[in-house]
């Protein structure tokens, strides 16, 4: 079964960690997915940008483009982990671990019902990079 595992956070408290803090969270949290990821369970995952850069489209006729994100909450969707797991006890552990690599916010975890993965692609900022 495959569960989404959405990261939540404050971003104020999230993007005021040093770098130093910061490398420490993304290294601790980088123990956990390579277990993961060694045990064939981690799928796709992702850190996002600040909720600034985000956009919103509104599902109107016609629709509507709206600046930033649209939600009602006190803390933003910083990432998502998919895990393919053998039921709901184990992806609860999963995010168990990962909060205790990154304390502060909360997982929502939830099962997928339609999983289309798409082609392999390398993200544009990595070419440039290269």
């Amino acid at each position: 079964m495959l569960y989404a595992l959405l990261c939540y956070n404050s971003e104020d408290v999230v993007f005021s960690w040093s770098q130093e803090e910061d490398d420490a969270v993304m290294a601790r949290l980088a123990k956990v997915q390579t277990g993961l990821r060694d045990s064939g369970k981690l799928g796709p995952s992702l850190r996002l940008m600040a909720t600034t850069t985000a956009a919103t489209l509104r599902k109107s006729d016609p629709p509507v483009v709206i600046d930033g994100p649209f939600a009602e909450t006190k803390e933003q969707l910083l990432g998502f982990y998919v895990v393919d797991v053998e039921n709901l006890d184990e992806a609860l552990a999963i995010a168990k671990d990962l909060g205790e690599a990154n304390p502060g916010g909360s997982y929502e975890i939830r099962p997928i019902r339609l999983f289309l993965p798409g082609a392999q692609f390398e993200p544009q900022a990595s070419k440039e990079h290269a």
